[in-house]
């Protein structure tokens, strides 16, 4: 009921009462008058319980005030750092998502106005503009974005929950612990933020990671003052069916048992637990007759333990040819691999001259990064004026980056690339003009048939996994351009504090963002095949923002500043050599 409602039934009581005093004449006798005090009292019960309940909501509602005000002045003070960290990014689209429809909620209880009139329609602004809500669906990007950073990296969700990237604290003083230039404020996740969390995941069937946060959550309640739309009954029923989803019955049927403590009457836990009971006598009992040597459907128990259930067992699960390459890819992310010595001796740097007669007179610098394939690095070629012009060039066209399906050659958004892109044609701005005229110098190749320039931010924990920028066979790709692409140059426009590396999985090779340089190798082979050396990924990004802007080169115009061969196929791949773990913070 809401305050208006509840106000007028009050009136509506003491009009009543005055109605029948009039015809009950309470004036005619004192022992008539007496009863009305105990309709006194009830109305002071009455009040004290509305007045203390509107008390309440008002101070939930002052607790989320003060949140919000809290971490926007921390915010403000300096937006690309604070955004920079993953959490404060996801807490931010949590608060715009279901902690305003947890506030609209209790606005709608003591109000009139319909919630949305009083909360989103404010959003209308004096210059016509209107102020953007994320969604559920961002909600869910940026909760799958921050597990895709705890198993690239190995954070714990415990030290990620207190703004602990990668062995570097980030708290609400000044600095973190360990040497960094950049400062970012952060403010712990609470109950709530964790159950959220804990929540999306489970929602997307990601168990395992809803299980920790849930955890997690189920850590942090009893020192929360907030009051939120959960109970610690909820976080272990999660806790429970979380455990049971990935195949632990004892587990499931131990938390359901605590759950039942706190509530008795919880109606799905009492069904839970005969269920429970049942799945764990029939997995014990069919791991006693494997232990014994009978399988399901043998009846026959020779007594001797089954040799092709021991081999079964003992046997180590082989990995497949994804996941062989998502262990390397990961490793490289993390700077856990270098490259061959045989190879690395033979790196050089040096100022880069020929291609073009401006060169003699403004050498580039050039640092060979890997050989066969050569992968090259061209330091300060973007200056801070271009940058911030394409930057903001690109802003108002950004969109969701797409790649290109094998099957049908449409560009098409996809999971394992997160990022927003926009491109940008020479003739738009000199900036721009001048930049391909740069490329075709220190590249020494024609630009008759590259691509636009493609700008690109990645997201919350932004990756793109391994793949080819060139098409191969079996795909229907550039057939709108002159050949296939025969180069690349990617350049970093911003340094990234954690993370973002571009590695090549077959190189065991990572080159990290380094403002205004740029990275460039070629795609084909002499013969025109493509190389499958230069499989290539960009790591998600662990704290920072990654802006880079790319060119694609095509084998048009190429003929005869990169005439065909008939070599096919160069010498095979030099493996990657690990080396020991070391601690080590990102460049």
């Amino acid at each position: 009921m809401n305050s208006v409602v509840k106000i007028s039934y009050l009136a509506l009581c003491f009009i009543g009462l005055f109605f029948v005093s009039t015809r009950a004449e309470f004036f005619t006798a004192i022992s008539d008058v007496e009863p009305l005090l105990e309709t006194h009292s009830k109305i002071i019960e009455d009040l004290e319980e509305y007045i203390e309940k509107e008390e309440k909501r008002i101070s939930v509602l002052k607790s989320h005030l003060k949140v919000y005000q809290t971490e926007h002045e921390k915010a403000m003070e300096d937006i690309p750092n604070y955004l920079g960290n993953p959490i404060n990014a996801f807490t931010l689209i949590k608060r715009l998502t279901t902690d305003l429809d947890f506030i609209e909620k209790k606005i709608e209880i003591g109000t009139e106005y319909q919630t949305k009139e009083y909360i989103k329609n404010v959003s209308i602004i004096s210059d016509n503009d209107y102020i953007q809500y994320p969604s559920l669906e961002d909600l869910t990007g940026a909760a799958q974005a921050l597990t895709r950073l705890q198993e690239t990296y190995h954070l714990d969700v415990n030290d990620l929950a207190e703004g602990i990237l990668n062995g570097v604290i980030y708290r609400d003083e000044s600095s973190p612990v360990f040497d960094d230039q950049s400062i970012t404020i952060f403010t712990s996740m609470n109950s709530d933020d964790c159950y959220e969390l804990g929540k999306v995941l489970y929602n997307e069937k990601d168990y395992k990671n809803a299980l920790a946060w849930m955890k997690l959550a189920l850590k942090k309640y009893p020192n929360d003052d907030e009051l939120y739309n959960f109970t610690d009954v909820d976080i272990l029923e999660y806790i429970g069916f979380s455990y049971y989803l990935l195949g632990d019955v004892r587990n499931a049927l131990n938390w359901t048992k605590k759950l039942l403590m706190l509530d008795p009457s919880h109606d799905r836990a009492k069904g839970n637990i005969p269920h429970y009971r049942d799945a764990l006598f029939k997995k014990q009992s069919d791991l006693s007759k494997k232990n014994r040597g009978v399988s399901p459907g043998n009846k026959q128990d020779t007594g001797q333990p089954n040799e092709e259930t021991k081999e079964e067992v003992e046997k180590p699960k082989e990995l497949t040819k994804y996941e062989k390459e998502r262990k390397v890819y990961e490793a490289l992310c993390r700077g856990e691999m270098e490259i061959p010595r045989e190879i690395s001796k033979r790196l050089t740097c040096r100022y880069l001259t020929e291609n073009h007669p401006f060169l003699r007179l403004a050498p580039i610098k050039m640092e060979y990064v890997y050989l066969n394939p050569d992968i090259v690095v061209f330091h300060e070629v973007l200056n801070e004026d271009e940058i911030f012009e394409i930057m903001m060039m690109a802003r108002p066209r950004f969109r969701r980056a797409t790649v290109h399906d094998p099957k049908t050659g449409e560009l098409v958004p996809a999971h394992y690339r997160i990022s927003k892109s926009a491109w940008l044609k020479d003739e738009e701005s000199p900036v721009v003009e001048n930049l391909s005229r740069r490329i075709a110098d220190f590249t020494g190749l024609s630009m008759a048939s590259a691509e636009e320039l493609q700008v690109v931010n990645y997201g919350i924990g932004g990756h793109y996994e391994p793949h080819f920028d060139f098409a191969r066979k079996q795909e229907s790709a550039f057939e709108n351009f002159s050949g296939n692409r025969i180069a690349t140059v990617l350049f970093y426009m911003s340094d990234v504090a954690q993370g973002g590396a571009t590695v090549f999985t077959e190189l065991g090779l990572s080159v990290f963002p380094r403002r205004g340089a740029a990275v460039f190798w070629l795609n084909l082979h002499p013969s025109g095949e493509g190389d499958l050396a230069t499989r290539h990924a960009a790591c998600p990004v662990l704290r920072g923002s990654k802006w880079v802007c790319n060119k694609w080169i095509h084998q048009g115009g190429q003929e005869l500043i990169k005439p065909c061969d008939l070599e096919y196929q160069a010498e095979e791949i030099i493996r990657p050599l690990p080396r020991p773990l070391v601690k080590k913070t990102f460049r």
